[in-house]
């Protein structure tokens, strides 16, 4: 159904693919002139990274992998062209609409929520596996319902974004349990990152809120790195890339889980610290 059977087809496919590598083209075109400009002002950087400047390191620096991994996953694999831009464009506008809502909620409700969705999600997911549950997995693309179903997920899962939980893994589960080949999810989570990380990113250059030298070290050995990976991804078999998305999942759930602990735990602590003169 999604593969394209006439010269007409693959010239549209090619044509969607051209128009969506040049958005990326210059978003990441954007995100180098300030990050240069940057780097040209203040060249300053500590020996370590102070824990306030972590987030804005991670989003700048994974910059760069992340848009190479776009451009070579995008390539590589096979995916419905409207699937993947209706998708990516549903996780910018979540991202764009959460800065202003969806940040202002409580983090600790949002990782408690969160973690328990992906550990459910990640055991109906194992059901599939283990033939104990019916399930899909190998359409190339949505439609009808559950192509609303996936875009809606994703925009959510672009406002969540905002408050620090990562698109990967939920995507991954999102795809797998749609129906979808679970390899097809890694041009759909890492095309929706490519372009949301250069405007994140640009917020965190402008604020000096990142650590430049830790932020070089991992654009420079981010890049090769993804193109070792790509084709490593790409030759794996269907099983073992459903384990792999079973694997991060639940990794990420816990992960979620237990920060939502050490944060309660924290204000706990901080709640009974005697008054001090």
């Amino acid at each position: 159904m999604f593969f394209p059977r006439n010269y007409g087809s693959i010239r549209a496919m090619l044509t969607v693919k051209g128009f969506l590598f040049l958005a990326l083209g210059a978003f990441g075109v954007f995100y180098l002139i300030i990050w240069w400009s940057s780097i040209r002002r203040n060249r300053r950087a500590d020996p370590l990274v102070r824990d306030e400047f972590i987030p804005g390191t991670l989003n700048v620096g994974h910059t760069p992998p992340t848009i190479v991994q776009a451009l070579i996953y995008i390539t590589i694999i096979e995916v419905d062209m409207t699937t993947l831009v209706l998708m990516i464009a549903a996780a910018v506008m979540g991202a764009w609409l959460g800065a202003g809502v969806v940040a202002g909620w409580e983090r600790r409700k949002i990782q408690i929520g969160m973690g328990a969705a992906l550990l459910v999600a990640a055991t109906l997911m194992l059901m599939t596996q283990l033939s104990l549950f019916p399930g899909g997995g190998v359409a190339l693309g949505l439609d009808g319902a559950r192509l609303w179903v996936g875009v809606v997920g994703n925009f959510i899962l672009g406002a969540f974004m905002t408050l620090g939980i990562g698109l990967y893994a939920p995507c991954l589960i999102l795809i797998s349990l749609l129906g979808m080949a679970p390899t097809t999810a890694f041009p759909i989570m890492m095309g929706s990152c490519a372009f949301l990380m250069p405007v994140a990113s640009a917020r965190f250059i402008r604020k000096g809120s990142y650590d430049l030298r830790a932020a070089l070290g991992l654009a420079l050995g981010g890049i090769p790195a993804v193109l070792i990976a790509a084709f490593i991804v790409k030759s794996l078999p269907l099983s073992a890339v459903r384990w792999l998305v079973v694997v991060v999942v639940v990794f990420t759930a816990l992960a979620m889980l237990r920060s939502a602990m050490v944060r309660q735990q924290g204000h706990s602590e901080q709640q009974t610290l005697p008054d001090g003169n």
